[in-house]
């Protein structure tokens, strides 16, 4: 698939090296690279996964990085569903307020 100048895009950077990071950050993170994944409008002409590609935010900011999706999605989450959260705004507005609790 092919990418076309103004496609919505995701690419990846690579922004400090392992070697680069922070001496006072935890040993399991100073292993790690510190990488970055940027949601943006292409800016070339057209381009292919793996490709270096400038991209524009939403906001007009152009950054460079590997293409790795088209036409990316969001698909962050509040988590799972945990039972002790479905009454407890009731039992706060009891305590706070006075209301009945159902």
């Amino acid at each position: 698939m092919i990418a076309r100048k103004g496609d919505w895009v995701r690419i990846h950077n690579t922004v400090l090296e392992p070697d680069k990071r922070a001496s006072h950050l935890p040993d399991d993170t100073k292993k790690c690279p510190l990488e970055m994944w940027v949601k943006g409008y292409l800016v070339d002409e057209e381009a292919c996964i793996d490709d270096r590609v400038t991209v524009r935010t939403y906001i007009g900011r152009e950054i460079e990085g590997t293409l790795i999706e088209f036409n990316p999605s969001y698909q962050h989450t509040f988590g799972d569903y945990i039972p002790e959260l479905s009454y407890i705004g009731n039992q706060l507005r009891t305590i706070l307020g006075g209301e009945d609790s159902e």
